[in-house]
């Protein structure tokens, strides 16, 4: 009588990054904004970022304010820290959440109602602060929590569902940041998720405050002929300033090749990404052009994707403030409490 042998099942190649970790690994709970919400596809390019990258969830605290925008941080990064502030108020906490542990990678997603109304204040003094943190904003021009009204990023001349015109200036953030001192200034469109994913690596390796205005669509009050946060306007409108490619620092990784040649690199995971130096003349580091810039594509209503600005030499608050390299929230007492006789020799210099 024939016998046959069960073959045991061939172990299954899991993907995993240089950390050895899956993609799975950074992902959070199911997200319950409405289907098709541009801010899904955001928190999806972020859990596909931080994974390519390689960073350790342990190590990321995530900050949001109030709005659908700030709910996200709970669709990424089930594994890392979060805190969800009050609204307008995210810039205070990741400033103190900075200060009391460098060792940590701050990670804000806002809104365009909760940076650019109630949070304006606070978010000027993170940009001029240069603050290291990678701060997001998820800008649908209107408050969807509250049936989609105008917020301050709403195109002069867009329409509301209700047909609605709006005649008031936006504030661009983009704009802003350049002027006030953020040293890594971007913007996309959610819909563009190759770029999304390329500008937030950028961003976790910069050393300051890297700011992303990402175009993020609200299907449910703003995605209508009519207006200029729509899917359909955005893609007819998208002007790229630059193809833009990141290879992260491990050990250096030396190329030579010419204006507009293409050229594929093996990065230090063993992956490759292909290169096309630009002939296009734009330099990203230039402060003037990239504010010409803004206001150009303003003028044209054009809208602008690509790293408009970046400034690697600018010192961060921590820097500034020559914080000691331990964290501060791991010091212990007698090195952050001053004893009496300091107290007492301040007390007698006053006198």
């Amino acid at each position: 009588m024939a016998t046959t042998t069960e073959q045991p099942p061939k172990p299954s190649k899991k993907k995993v990054n240089r950390l050895g970790l899956a993609q799975a690994d950074y992902k959070g709970k199911p997200s319950t904004l409405c289907k098709g919400c541009g801010h899904d596809s955001i928190s999806s390019q972020l859990v596909k970022a931080f994974y390519e990258y390689g960073v350790e969830p342990h190590r990321v605290a995530k900050l949001s304010g109030i709005g659908c925008s700030s709910k996200t941080p709970a669709y990424f990064l089930s594994k890392s820290h979060g805190f969800n502030t009050v609204h307008g108020r995210m810039p205070s906490v990741a400033t103190g959440c900075v200060l009391a542990n460098r060792d940590l990678i701050a990670v804000g997603v806002s809104g365009d109602g909760d940076t650019a109304s109630i949070g304006i204040g606070q978010f000027v003094h993170l940009l001029r602060r240069n603050l290291p943190v990678v701060y997001i904003v998820e800008n649908n021009g209107v408050y969807g929590l509250t049936k989609g009204q105008f917020s301050a990023t709403a195109d002069m001349g867009s329409k509301l569902k209700t047909g609605v015109i709006n005649d008031l200036p936006a504030v661009d953030l983009c704009g802003l940041a350049v002027e006030l001192g953020a040293t890594y200034v971007a913007r996309s469109f959610a819909g563009d998720p190759k770029q999304v994913v390329t500008l937030i690596k950028g961003a976790l390796a910069h050393n300051g405050a890297a700011v992303l205005d990402i175009i993020s669509p609200c299907v449910t009050f703003n995605n209508h002929a009519g207006s200029t946060k729509s899917y359909t306007w955005g893609k007819e409108n998208e002007e790229l300033i630059q193809e833009v490619d990141f290879v992260p620092f491990f050990d250096d990784i030396d190329i030579d090749y010419d204006e507009g040649e293409v050229r594929s690199v093996e990065l230090h995971d063993g992956s490759h990404i292909v290169l096309r130096k630009l002939e296009r003349d734009y330099d990203p580091t230039n402060r003037r052009r990239a504010l010409e810039l803004i206001l150009d594509a303003h003028e044209k209503q054009q809208f602008l994707t690509g790293l408009i600005y970046v400034d690697t030499k600018q010192k961060n608050l921590i820097e500034l403030l020559n914080v000691v390299d331990e964290p501060l929230a791991t010091l212990p007492l007698d090195r952050v409490r001053p004893p009496k006789k300091a107290l007492d020799d301040i007390m007698e210099s006053l006198m």
